[in-house]
């Protein structure tokens, strides 16, 4: 007789199981009842002509526009440093 009645589990694969919901997916679970409500709010607001809810709409749909930097070399600063 091994003892099996006596076994407490493997020691390897201590985390095992399902891992935990991430907070995102919590969070999106607690507004999903109020997503008609969001979207009428977006629509008066861009029937009023709102930009900042134009602005929203439009950043969402097509993505928001990537930043361009200038990055220009000053003269009086060298490039490397010897």
């Amino acid at each position: 007789m091994d003892g099996r009645k006596f076994n407490k589990g493997t020691v390897g694969n201590k985390g095992g199981g399902r891992p935990p919901k991430s907070p995102d997916l919590e969070l999106i679970e607690k507004l999903t009842p109020v997503n008609d409500l969001a979207y009428e709010k977006l629509k008066e607001g861009i029937a009023r002509g709102e930009f900042k809810y134009i602005q929203l709409f439009f950043q969402y749909y097509y993505g928001k526009p990537k930043e361009k930097k200038d990055i220009s070399l000053r003269q009086d600063t060298p490039l490397f440093i010897d």
